[in-house]
This record gives structure tokens, sequence and C-alpha cells, in this order.
């Protein structure tokens, strides 16, 4: 795709002087680590989402096993995790010795199924984490009623969701702590970072002491009180993230902008259908996800557009259908029928801040003729196996 000067682009950070000057900035002052531009950065997230402390590291992962580790969560533990996810929601997990208990979702919205949540906790139950899917919030007023009902946390793995909304509250000041990435196909970036957002000044001081090696300084020297990370992020990409949050309240417009107009261009069209605005409102729109008829082979419709110069992708994994969880925990391809549906039938459309008006109309175009085809061609061989 990069080699055609022509091609469109599934996603592009958007940068300038002020980012360039900001890192100079840090460059000049000697301090790259963890300094004072990481304190600034956090303090503007807390701001920004309400919550009374933020804490940064070096991915909304690291964020997501942080807070995992800091409410000691581990062997024989469970956590309910939503299958339409990227893997490290549930890898996490996995990596503190505990067991991710996959839920089906919602296929309107791609997030959690609470009513399958509540019949699947169990007394080994520890923690909800409702994943905010594509910058849309999950619907989480259930989700706290059911944890408060059973006593547990709230983790909102909010990577997609800077800005997002619901029912006007701020996501990730919501349940026990909030994680965010700012990886480049989020809203804002800092290359590779994250951000644990929390109410909880106990957490918050677990989650500085764990972050950083598990060690209190005191004088000339530390005193190590915790077995912790190193996932501390560094000055020089929390120069960047600063940077980056002057422009969010444009980028938020621009995405949402260019998302209703995703909306007017794919409106009625056969075997399409965009994004839903829930009652509660607030997406964000880190990405454009549509659901194809499931008479149309998505992976086919992927290829053709990419013949065209258009980069497209899927909406996510099925977790339940990937090999590890399959052979780990006995899941089957289909057991989470809405999921595997999402999974076979998702597609994200390109969606950045500098996407111009023609050239959105050209990938909606290419889009509605593909399908055409795919639509009027004999039926294929089914993209996957069961």
């Amino acid at each position: 795709m990069t080699s055609n000067p022509d091609a469109v682009r599934l996603a592009l950070p958007f940068t300038d002087a002020a980012e360039v000057e900001a890192v100079a900035e840090v460059l000049a002052s000697g301090t790259l680590t963890q300094g004072p531009r990481v304190v600034r950065f956090e303090e503007a997230i807390a701001e920004l989402v309400g919550a009374r402390h933020a804490i940064a590291t070096t991915s909304a992962t690291t964020a997501l096993h942080l807070v995992l580790a800091a409410l000691d969560i581990g062997p024989g533990d469970e956590v309910l995790v939503p299958d339409f996810t990227f893997p490290a929601t549930a890898n996490v997990v996995v990596q503190q010795g505990a067991r991710p208990v996959l839920v089906d979702v919602d296929l309107a919205t791609f997030t959690m199924d609470v009513e399958q949540a509540d019949r699947l906790v169990s007394p080994r139950t520890r923690a909800i984490l409702p994943v905010h899917a594509f910058g849309l919030a999950a619907d989480m007023e259930p989700i706290l009623t059911l944890a408060e009902r059973h006593g547990l946390a709230v983790i909102e793995d909010a990577a997609c969701a800077l800005g997002a909304t619901y029912h006007g509250k701020s996501v990730g000041a919501l349940g026990a702590a909030g994680c965010f990435s700012f990886h480049p196909r989020k809203s804002i970036t800092t290359g590779e970072g994250g951000m644990v957002t929390t109410n909880d000044p106990e957490l918050a001081d677990r989650l500085r002491l764990l972050r950083s090696h598990g060690g209190i300084r005191r004088g000339n020297r530390f005193t190590f009180e915790a077995a912790g990370f190193n996932y501390r992020l560094s000055d020089i990409l929390a120069a960047i993230g600063s940077a980056q949050l002057g422009k969010l309240d444009w980028i938020l417009r621009r995405r949402r902008e260019i998302a209703a107009r995703y909306r007017e261009l794919l409106a009625d069209a056969p075997g399409i259908s965009t994004p839903v605005d829930p009652k509660w409102g607030g997406h964000v729109y880190q990405s454009f996800v549509v659901l194809l008829d499931e008479s149309i082979d998505r992976d086919a419709v992927i290829a053709a557009l990419a013949d065209e110069g258009i980069e497209t992708t899927l909406g996510t994994y099925a977790l339940h259908c990937q090999p590890y969880f399959q052979r780990a925990y006995g899941y089957r391809s289909g057991d989470l029928p809405a999921s595997r549906a999402a999974f076979d039938r998702s597609l994200t459309l390109p969606l950045f801040v500098t996407l111009d008006e023609a050239t959105q109309e050209r990938v909606a175009a290419a889009l509605l003729r593909v399908i055409e085809v795919r639509r009027t061609a004999p039926p294929a061989a089914p993209a996957r196996g069961s």
C-alpha cells in the first residue's frame, strides 16, 4: 500500500511543529526518561477524564497488567473479558496467572453482553474488564450494577476511547480504573504509550510503586517494597502526548464529522450496517467499523479494496476462535456466536483527520461497487474453517 502514492491509508496520525518543538525541548533538558513532562501529561489526562489520579505507562497493555497486579488478581481468580477484542485485553489476565472468562458481545455495539456476563460470574470472579470498542463506551450502568452486586472490580479497557463519554461522563473514571492507549491508530499518539486513571488514592499509590520496579526512594537510595515492573513512560513520549492533547478537541470533532459523512455515503446500502449511536452516546470513532451481511465474503472485500489502493482491515478478533484460547481453555469456534459473526463480518474503513471529502467518497464508492460484485457473484467457500 505505501508504495502507491495514491493509496488510501487505514489510519494516519496527525503531527506538526508542536510535537517537534516539544521533543527538542526534552532533548535539550537532558531529562529523557520519566520526569516533569510525564507529570504534566498525567495531570492533563486526569483533568480531561475527571479522575483524581493518572499514571503513565509504556502502553495500554502494560496499563491493564499493572492494574491487575495492583489489585492482586492472580492464580485461581477469574476475570470477565469481552470476546471481541484485541488479545491484549485477555493476555494480561493470563500473564497474572488468572483465567479470562470470555463473554459474548452485543453485535450492534460490539461491546460486552452484560446478561451473559451475569450468568458467567462464579465464586472465583474478581473483576470485569469491559472494552470501549472502537471509541464507543460499553453500557456501563448494568456492568457497574453487576459488579457491585458481586463485589467485583471494574477495569475499563479504554484503549480506543480517550474523550469518549457515557451519558455525558468520561470513560476511564467510571470503574476502579481506566486504561488508555496512545498507539498511532488512536485519537492522539505518543508513538507507544498508555495511561491508567483512577479515583482511588490507595490504588494509585500501588500503581506508581509497581510501575517503577516496586521501589520507593528514601534519601539517596531505593527501598524495594514489591517485585515491580519497568512500565515507565519517557519524557520524550510524554512531550509528544502533551502536544497532541492540544489538538484533541479538533481531532475528535474531525473524526465525528468523517463518521457522519460515511453514514450519509453508505445510508441504505444493501449489505452494510454502519455503527450505531446508542442512547448513552459519546462515540469518538477511533475506528469506523461496519458490519457486512453474512452473504458477503469480508476478506474478499478487503482484498478487492486493496487492489484499488484502499487499505481496510477486519474489526478485531474473536478470542475464542484463536488457537491459544482454544488450547488453554477448551473454546471452540462459534461458542460465542455474536463475537464470531463480528470477527467474520466486521470491516474497518479508513479514518484519519486529514481524510478529505473526495477521498472519503472514493472509499465509499469503491466499497459499494465491491459489495455489489460480491453479492452478485456465485457463493464462495467459507473464509474460515470451523
